[in-house]
C-alpha cells in the first residue's frame, strides 16, 4: 500500500530530470573568433640586374666563320716549297664588332705548309696546303689560333679544294697536245724536204710527222706540269675556326705608325693556257 506511491514519486522525479537543459557550452568570446589563415604577400619586385665590374662592355669577340681578306707578303711554289716551310700575309680589309675596327688593314697573318705534292710529269697536279697559325694587330697585340683559306684570287689559275683546304695548280692537256702537234708539224715538214730531195715526199713526210710527234711526246712526258703558285700579291680569304676576343686596351692603335703595305706585288702568275710559248719543252 506504501510501495505504490513511493514508486509513482520516483517515477515523476526521473522525468522531472530528464526535462532540464543540460550545461550550455562556453561561448568562445568575440575577440578569439577564428578566422581564415592570412594570404601570403606577393615578392616584393626583384631590382634589375646589377652588370658586374668584369662586365664584357670592353670586350669584343671575332666569331668563328668570321672571313678576313688576306694578301700574299711572300710567295710559296710547289716546285721550292718544303713541309713547315712560312707563309707571311696581312689583311687588306678593316674587320669590324660593335663598331669599333678590331683588325684593321695592315694586320699580319702567319702560316705554314703543311703539306706539299709537286705536279706529275704524265699526270697529278701540284698541290699546296696552307694552315694559318697567328694574327699580330699593327700596335703589336698578337692571338693564336687555327684557321683555314676560305677562298683564292679570282685572277689565279690556281684552284682552291674548300673540302680539303688545298691549293691545286692548273692542269696542262691543252699544252701537251700542242707540244706533240708542234713537233709532228716539224718533223713532217723536215721529212717532206728530206724526201723530196730524195724523189719520196709523201713518203718522206709521213716518217718526219712520226718521228716529230714522237720526240713531243717523249718532251711531255720528261716535262712536269704547271706548278701551283702563291705569288706575292695573291689575295685569298682567311676563316676563323674560333673566336677572338680583345679587349679595349688591345685595340688601342693611337699610337701606331703608318706604314706602306707589304703584299704590294704583281699578283697571281697569267695561265700557261694563255701563254704562247713556241719552244720544247726542257725537263
Amino acid at each position: 500500500m506504501y510501495l505504490r506511491p513511493l514508486l509513482l514519486a520516483f517515477s515523476v522525479a526521473l522525468a522531472l530530470t530528464a526535462q532540464e537543459p543540460g550545461p550550455a557550452a562556453p561561448t568562445a568570446p568575440a575577440s578569439e573568433t577564428p578566422s581564415s589563415p592570412p594570404l601570403p604577400s606577393a615578392p616584393p619586385p626583384s631590382a634589375p640586374a646589377q652588370r658586374p665590374d668584369s662586365a664584357n662592355a670592353d670586350e669584343f669577340v671575332v666569331a668563328p666563320g668570321t672571313r678576313i681578306p688576306l694578301s700574299m707578303i711572300n710567295s710559296v711554289s710547289t716546285k721550292t716549297a718544303v713541309n713547315g716551310e712560312r707563309v707571311y700575309l696581312e689583311s687588306v680589309f678593316p674587320i669590324l664588332v660593335n663598331g669599333h675596327v678590331i683588325i684593321p688593314p695592315g694586320s699580319y697573318v702567319a702560316g705554314t705548309v703543311t703539306d706539299v705534292k709537286r705536279p706529275g710529269r704524265v699526270k697529278g697536279r701540284g698541290e699546296l696546303y696552307v694552315r694559318f697559325d697567328s694574327l699580330t694587330l699593327p700596335n703589336g697585340v698578337t692571338r693564336d689560333f687555327r684557321a683555314r683559306m676560305g677562298s683564292l684570287d679570282g685572277r689565279a689559275p690556281e684552284t682552291l679544294d674548300k673540302a680539303e683546304g688545298k691549293v691545286r695548280g692548273e692542269g696542262d692537256k691543252a699544252g701537251d697536245a700542242r707540244t706533240i702537234g708542234e713537233g709532228a708539224g716539224i718533223g713532217a715538214t723536215v721529212g717532206g724536204l728530206a724526201g723530196a730531195a730524195a724523189g719520196h715526199g709523201v713518203m718522206g713526210a709521213g716518217l718526219g710527222a712520226a718521228a716529230g710527234a714522237t720526240a713531243g711526246l717523249v718532251g711531255v712526258l720528261l716535262t712536269r706540269g704547271p706548278d701551283a703558285i702563291l705569288a706575292k700579291g695573291t689575295t685569298m680569304e682567311m676563316v676563323l675556326d674560333r673566336p677572338l676576343q680583345f679587349s679595349m686596351a688591345d685595340i688601342d692603335f693611337r699610337n701606331t705608325m703608318p706604314r706602306a703595305q707589304s703584299s704590294d706585288g704583281p699578283g697571281p702568275q697569267p695561265s700557261r693556257k694563255t701563254q704562247n710559248n713556241n719552244h720544247w719543252p726542257i725537263p
